[in-house]
């Protein structure tokens, strides 16, 4: 049977506490001694009714008589460790026990023995501490917990991370082996090519470029002193005109671009006169 508290509707939230023996009186007794303490009483009386609490009810801590008709408390208290074991388990009975209820604390089925007859305040002090080791318990669980769920997650950032990182790596090799193809292909048109920056710096040259202007200064010099003919184009940021260099006329067109820092630069095509 269950103590009235246990229609509480707050009654979830609260410590709860499970006193199994199979006399009423002692029940009684017990519920007396504790009326006052601030948790949720449930009463069994027996081990088969204190099991059958236990599946209704979430219970915190266990104080059950060893002597009992259809189970004995150790019984009881092993078979709860088995089903339930966050439980505080606690086994009330005289010394004549000591022995059994000895071995079931060394294989851990019983956190406490209390003795009978028992002194009120030492039982009220005893179940206090039972409480207080489940709630650390708990809070222990909760923190383990806690710590598991942020490992979890920080390995799932982890794993996205590096998911995107080599996405990335992928993408910038494929940039990288573009920009290779595409310079090599630059380098292979049979006209000059001269890339001037927004300063008018000359900073590319393909390598027909390089060959018809050997003589003439290029990358690092500025196109205003290197090619002079060319360096209205690039002050007017774009036209096309023809002109003569080194004895060779060429039809030179000038195309404003845009580099990766939005800065406006200039690409100068050379196409010797005669070619279409």
């Amino acid at each position: 049977m269950s103590d009235i508290s246990a229609t509480d509707p707050d009654a979830p939230a609260r410590p709860t506490l499970l006193l199994v023996d199979d006399e009423d009186s002692i029940l009684s007794s017990l519920k007396r001694t504790l009326r006052r303490e601030a948790y949720r009483i449930l009463t069994a009386t027996g081990g088969r009714a204190g099991l059958d609490e236990l599946a209704r009810n979430r219970v915190d801590v266990i104080v059950s008589d060893q002597r009992m008709p259809d189970m004995s408390g150790v019984e009881f208290l092993r078979r709860a460790k088995e089903l339930y074991p966050d439980t505080v388990r606690m086994v009330l009975s005289g010394y004549s026990d000591l022995q059994s209820i000895t071995d079931a604390i060394n294989e851990g089925a019983i956190y406490k023995f209390l003795s009978k007859p028992w002194d009120d305040d030492m039982l009220k002090a005893e179940i206090e501490e039972a409480f207080q080791r489940k709630q650390l318990h708990d809070e222990n669980r909760r923190l383990n917990q806690q710590v598991q769920a942020t490992n979890a997650e920080l390995i799932r950032l982890n794993a996205q991370l590096q998911e995107a990182l080599e996405a990335q790596q992928r993408r910038t090799a494929l940039g990288e082996s573009a920009l290779a193809t595409v310079q090599e292909i630059v380098n292979c048109l049979p006209v000059p090519l001269l890339g001037v920056d927004p300063e008018g710096l000359l900073v590319f040259a393909n390598a027909d470029a390089t060959r018809r202007f050997a003589r003439h200064p290029l990358l690092g010099t500025f196109v205003a002193e290197a090619l002079p003919a060319v360096a209205e184009l690039v002050a007017q940021a774009g036209g096309e005109q023809r002109i003569s260099i080194d004895g060779c006329a060429y039809r030179v067109s000038c195309h404003a671009v845009d580099s990766i820092t939005l800065q406006r630069g200039y690409l100068l095509i050379f196409i010797p006169e005669g070619t279409k």
